[in-house]
């Protein structure tokens, strides 16, 4: 996609994710280097905040907006839905998972003789 200006830059959610971010890494990192100096790791997490906003920046303007924790569970509920031609040619919404036939039976499931093989009886 080609750079827009005019494109809205979710400033309030990448201010929070790099505050989770920062905590969560932050306690990592005493966690790890508890006996060493944590000055220039906790240097690194705060000059990463200006890149990670500008990467954000630049991404949003160039039209990349990732789906929300929300976005994903509502397209997970609802079932999919495709459209097919009847016979009079309207388009009409099926629901697929009402109208997909069965796989045909094989080996392994239990139409296709699951049953061991019988051994010959000895006299």
């Amino acid at each position: 996609m080609a750079w827009d200006s005019s494109r809205p830059v979710p400033w309030q959610r990448l201010v929070r994710e790099w505050l989770i971010y920062v905590a969560v890494m932050a306690v990592v990192l005493l966690v790890v280097f508890r006996s060493t100096n944590v000055i220039g790791a906790f240097a690194g997490l705060l000059i990463s905040g200006p890149l990670y906003l500008l990467m954000g920046f630049v991404l949003a303007k160039l039209g990349y907006q990732r789906k929300t924790l929300k976005d994903l569970r509502t397209a997970q509920a609802e079932p999919r839905v495709s459209k097919k031609k009847s016979k009079d040619g309207d388009d009409e919404p099926v629901d697929e998972a009402s109208t997909r036939s069965r796989p045909a039976p094989t080996k392994r499931t239990s139409g296709g003789g699951n049953r061991p093989k019988s051994k010959p009886r000895r006299r």
